[in-house]
Formats: structure tokens, C-alpha cells, sequence
């Protein structure tokens, strides 16, 4: 996913707008394969991104999906370290 951008109190609408847009990618991955964090994300995407989902026609719509929940996330501000460019 590609991070939004910093928005500034001066920025107008419509560059907020800009701003704000970000880039979702959906990738099927096994579940052993991943590592425990003590972060967690509130966002359920189980019924949008089914594995007969991803291997089928309907990816697209999947990624759309997606990109809408993840997009409503930020614009409540919530879970703000989820949407911040990684610091190593």
C-alpha cells in the first residue's frame, strides 16, 4: 500500500482530496507465514477478499473494495501508525 500523503492546514480542498489518495494491493498469503505484532487493525476485509475471490475475474472489484475501507480508516483517523511512511 502506498502511504497518503501530509496534509497541511493550507491546502485546499481538492489538493486534500489528492493528498489523501492511496494505492491498496491485494496479495494471497498463507497464515503461518506471518509474524505476531502487538499492532492490530480494525478492518475485517474476510468477506472481500476470499481466495476463490482473488483467483478469479472479481480481483478487481476485491482491490476496489478494499481501497474504500482502508480510505474511510484514514479519513477517521483511526489507527494512524497504519497510514505513516516506515521509519527504518
Amino acid at each position: 500500500m502506498r502511504y497518503p500523503s501530509k496534509v497541511i492546514p493550507k491546502d485546499s480542498a481538492k489538493k486534500m482530496v489528492k493528498k489523501s489518495h492511496m494505492k491498496a494491493f491485494v496479495k494471497l498469503v498463507n497464515y503461518q507465514h506471518l509474524m505476531p505484532t502487538r499492532y492490530t487493525l480494525d478492518v475485517d476485509l474476510k468477506d472481500i477478499c476470499q481466495h476463490s475471490t482473488l483467483q478469479s475475474k472479481d480481483k478487481v472489484t476485491a482491490l476496489k473494495e478494499t481501497k474504500k475501507c482502508l480510505e474511510e480508516r484514514f479519513k477517521t483517523d483511526k489507527n494512524m501508525w497504519f497510514f505513516t511512511k516506515l521509519r527504518f
